[in-house]
């Protein structure tokens, strides 16, 4: 792991980029560009920028028509509007009829830059895997973060790209290949399996290493595609250690564990620990201390797996 990057900043490059060699990408903002970094495109493209104002549900309107008549909208707002606010406008508008909308939620879980309580995301990828026909992806990292966003306006279909606002360690390198529906073995072993999405990867790789030296052999797997999801993989993880953690930004309700366990109950039952936010809202504080209060550090998961091992 290497340089720190803001998500904020990498997703606001990852469109200006892709904005500039396809005419048809469009990016809509609810009043939050500059919180959101898509400023980047409103200052250098702005006839593919359109300020829509703080009307969420309307902004997905607009994209739906946008993609049906061809162009590739990336509307982008805070996770927790981009989803519970929306979501009969993402369920008709976008995902009933398949339209080419890439949905972006910044500002995703725990770390909302002291923006409050209210606005820590803790159930988007739930309300959004419920939805038929929608593609989830959580990247890592700012590298992935790029990728991700070069691949979403290439498949056809919506996408939901689930994103955060602070720094993250960048863990992958520039010629690092994302796709969709794939999970990346990190590290592997043969004791237990530890899966991270998003932001939570870098911890599980931490974790890893901690287990290592300890005599444990973890293996470290990142998945950023939550839906579709990478059943063989999962599958051969459940098969091949004693067990398995997850780790995710996100409630351990609807999310990356929910959807491992279901994968593993049908395929491979194991014995499962979903690490993340619990069954209630967060609290408004400091980003560290909030991961430390729900058990979403480096030392947690690695202390988790210890115990899932024991047991």
């Amino acid at each position: 792991m290497s340089e720190m990057k803001a998500m904020r900043d990498a997703v606001g490059e990852a469109l200006l980029d892709i904005a500039q060699k396809n005419p048809k990408v469009v990016v809509l903002d609810a009043d939050v560009c500059t919180s959101t970094k898509t400023c980047y495109v409103r200052d250098k493209l702005p006839s593919q920028f359109l300020e829509i104002g703080i009307a969420e549900a309307n902004m997905i309107g607009i994209s739906a028509g946008l993609a049906a008549v061809g162009f590739i909208p990336f509307p982008v707002t805070f996770a927790v509007f981009a989803s519970s606010r929306v979501a009969d406008q993402v369920r008709m508008c976008a995902a009933h009829a398949r339209l080419n909308v890439k949905i972006v939620g910044s500002y995703g879980g725990i770390p909302t830059g002291k923006a409050g309580a209210t606005h820590s995301s803790v159930e988007d990828i739930a309300i959004m895997r419920a939805i038929p026909n929608m593609q989830i992806v959580i990247p890592a990292d700012g590298v992935e973060v790029k990728k991700v966003i070069e691949a979403a306006a290439e498949i056809p279909g919506p996408f939901y790209i689930s994103t955060v606002r602070c720094e993250v360690p960048t863990i992958f390198p520039v010629d690092h290949k994302f796709i969709l529906g794939k999970g990346v073995v990190l590290q592997d072993g043969r004791d237990i399996t530890v899966i991270g999405t998003g932001m939570m990867t870098a911890r599980a790789k931490e974790a890893g290493e901690a287990l290592k030296k300890k005599g444990i052999s973890a293996r470290v797997v990142h998945m950023p595609t939550i839906k579709p999801i990478d059943r063989e993989l999962i599958k051969k993880c459940a098969e091949e250690t004693k067990g398995i953690i997850t780790i995710e930004n996100h409630s351990v309700i609807g999310g990356l564990g929910g959807a491992v366990a279901e994968v593993a109950c049908e395929a491979s039952p194991c014995r499962i620990k979903r690490l993340g936010i619990p069954d209630t809202f967060v609290d408004s504080g400091e980003d560290e201390d909030m991961f430390a209060k729900f058990g979403m550090t480096a030392d947690a998961i690695a202390d988790a797996a210890e115990r899932l091992l024991a047991s």
